[in-house]
């Protein structure tokens, strides 16, 4: 009787250990064309963060930055840049949206020319990094470059 119990424990015990290592095993990380950095993957500070999901990243948008910028990004008057030809955002690289999106701008700040202030993060300080990246990847799907202002 203890020896078909301690069969059973051990065929149990070793179906928990080989899901374990096959779930391991997996990689979901790993750009598919590491030849190109900014598409795949991004390093911003210390973190490796993931090339922005656009789906993903209409839903924050909408929730974090349309109140300024409309639902559009086509922007608002007296609030927020039209981001669809904002020669300032479609000039910077992601990462650098990254970084300028963490911090904002102050209406001090010679380079508002607006004269509102872009709260960090949006005003959303629960954004993560990887968040922002979804944000600016659903931005780009809006961009129109050739009418850049």
């Amino acid at each position: 009787m203890y020896k078909t119990l301690y069969k059973k424990l051990i065929l149990i015990l070793a179906g928990f250990v080989l899901l374990f290592l096959i779930g391991c095993g997996e990689n979901n990380n790993t750009p598919q064309n590491s030849g190109n950095k900014k598409q795949n993957k991004i390093t911003a500070t210390t973190t490796s963060l993931e090339k922005g999901n656009p789906v993903k990243g209409k839903n924050l948008f909408m929730q974090s930055c349309s109140a300024c910028h409309g639902t559009n990004a086509k922007g608002l008057p007296k609030l927020g840049k039209d981001l669809t030809t904002s020669k300032f955002a479609i000039e910077k690289t992601d990462e650098q949206l990254l970084e300028y999106i963490k911090v904002g701008r102050t209406p001090a700040d010679p380079l508002n020319t607006t004269g509102v202030a872009m709260p960090p993060k949006g005003g959303n300080p629960a954004l993560t990094d990887q968040q922002i990246m979804d944000i600016i990847a659903y931005v780009r799907t809006l961009e129109t470059p050739e009418h850049a202002k």
